[in-house]
């Protein structure tokens, strides 16, 4: 007698292993201050957009499987670039990350704010091979106006077809109801998105968010229900 359950977990599973593992393939691409020097190029890009410590490069550190691949400043808000880093076995680039600057932070100076939002508008308007965006927010703050902003901005592109993503971070901080409540809000407001929790610390939402990212950027691949 067939068990059309065991085969399906046993599908999930390898589909789990080869997100997983194709995200530890990332290395670092190139960086660029401006919008005007980022390469063209076709394959999907996927960009990580956050307040600054809502925990953005550890999250892609965590994801990658590498402790320093994204530059997590002790000073948030430091890192001014948009940096990119190529995905893809036998260094054949498939899929582009592109963490952007953290945004918001209160001891950045407010020309440097002015300039960064008009940078990741830009980018997030005109980018021609954008093909998701996850946004990076701490539950116990819940969104900022920047936050909001950003998510105006690209609510229009999600209904055409933009991926997103809300990640709850340090979803490891809170406990079992106020998780549950934050998740709820969170998948209100992605806008036709989605949202998950989150933890760096606790590996929570790892192969959950692995195998979204490889979904978005291999359509080819059968999603399971």
């Amino acid at each position: 007698m067939a068990h059309p359950p065991i085969a399906v977990d046993a599908i999930h599973t390898d589909r789990v292993k080869q997100a997983v593992g194709w995200l530890h393939t990332a290395r670092f691409l190139t960086t660029a201050a401006q919008l005007h020097h980022l390469p063209a190029y076709d394959q999907p890009e996927i960009a990580f957009v956050g307040r600054s410590n809502a925990g953005k490069s550890t999250c892609i550190n965590v994801l990658t499987q590498q402790r320093q691949l994204a530059y997590a400043s002790k000073t948030p808000g430091r890192t001014q670039h948009i940096n990119l880093f190529a995905l893809g076995r036998q260094n054949q680039t498939d899929t582009v990350l592109a963490d952007l600057p953290g945004y918001g932070y209160a001891a950045v100076p407010k020309s440097d704010k002015i300039r960064w939002q008009r940078v990741m508008g830009n980018y997030l308007m005109t980018r021609d091979n954008l093909k998701g965006v996850v946004l990076m927010c701490d539950p116990r703050l819940g969104l900022t106006e920047l936050d909001e902003i950003l998510l105006e901005v690209i609510r229009p592109k999600v209904e055409e077809g933009l991926k997103f993503l809300m990640l709850l971070t340090k979803a490891d901080k809170l406990n079992r109801s106020e998780a549950a409540k934050a998740l709820s809000i969170a998948k209100l407001q992605s806008g036709g998105g989605e949202a998950h929790l989150f933890s760096s610390l606790k590996k929570q939402g790892v192969e959950d968010v692995s195998l979204k990212l490889w979904e978005w950027t291999h359509p080819a691949t059968v999603v399971l229900p």
